[in-house]
């Protein structure tokens, strides 16, 4: 099964200093078909203004993945960590047992972000917080691990869940293919930039892929195209 769907299908909000685009019901939107996807449970699609950002608020029992799109975001929270995710790279908060954060957007120009969230395998625990750059060459025509559950993906930021996020860059008329350990596995890709076509199923920039019940899954870049895959249980 291969879903489509277009971004401006999206649920929207757009409050000044954030234009927020949602995959899956979220805040003031709810849509019965689109509450969540296995364990994956929020795709937000963020442009946050200069100099503005989330102030501190707290979360509990969620892995949640920001991947940074333009610009940077900058992460506090009440464990004392703080960092600075710029375009391209990805931090990680698991909150645990319960975390207070904030997250600003602390440049001269829009960040666009990806946050991601991810229902964990267990409830609780020591809340956490991670972040690292992944040079996008090593992703070139390729799917890289940037946040995994899985024991073997040594090189990514770790996640609390029976999950995977995944990143490719990918060149105009070339192909890439990722295969799930089981078809039943629920995967879901937005095109960061650029077009492709998953299976026949075009897609464009900001547009939602979800799939299932697919052994493998063939993407072909019809331009330019940096992908962001989610393989959850």
């Amino acid at each position: 099964m291969i879903e489509l769907r277009p971004f401006e299908s999206l649920g929207a909000a757009n409050h000044g200093w954030l234009d927020a685009h949602h995959h899956f019901s979220f805040a003031g939107y709810h849509d019965p078909a689109r509450v969540n996807w296995g364990s994956l449970r929020v795709w937000n699609d963020d442009t946050i203004a200069p100099h503005t950002g989330f102030p501190t608020h707290p979360h509990n029992d969620m892995e949640i993945i920001t991947y940074v799109r333009k610009g940077a975001i900058t992460h506090r929270d009440s464990m004392g960590n703080e960092g600075r995710t710029e375009a391209g790279d990805v931090q990680v908060m698991s909150a645990g047992s319960g975390i207070r954060h904030s997250e600003y957007n602390l440049e001269d120009e829009d960040t666009q972000i990806f946050q991601i969230w991810i229902i964990p395998s267990q409830r609780g625990g020591e809340p956490g917080w991670g972040a690292r750059p992944f040079p996008k060459d090593d992703r070139a025509g390729r799917f890289v691990p940037l946040a995994s559950g899985a024991a073997n993906d040594d090189d990514a930021l770790q996640i609390r869940t029976d999950a995977r996020v995944l990143g490719a860059t990918v060149k105009a008329g070339e192909s890439v293919t990722y295969t799930p350990r089981d078809p039943s596995r629920h995967l879901y890709l937005v095109p960061a930039t650029g077009k492709v076509k998953v299976e026949g199923v075009e897609a464009k920039a900001r547009d939602g892929i979800a799939i299932t019940q697919q052994a493998s899954v063939t993407i072909t870049a019809l331009e330019d195209s940096e992908l962001v895959l989610v393989d959850a249980a």
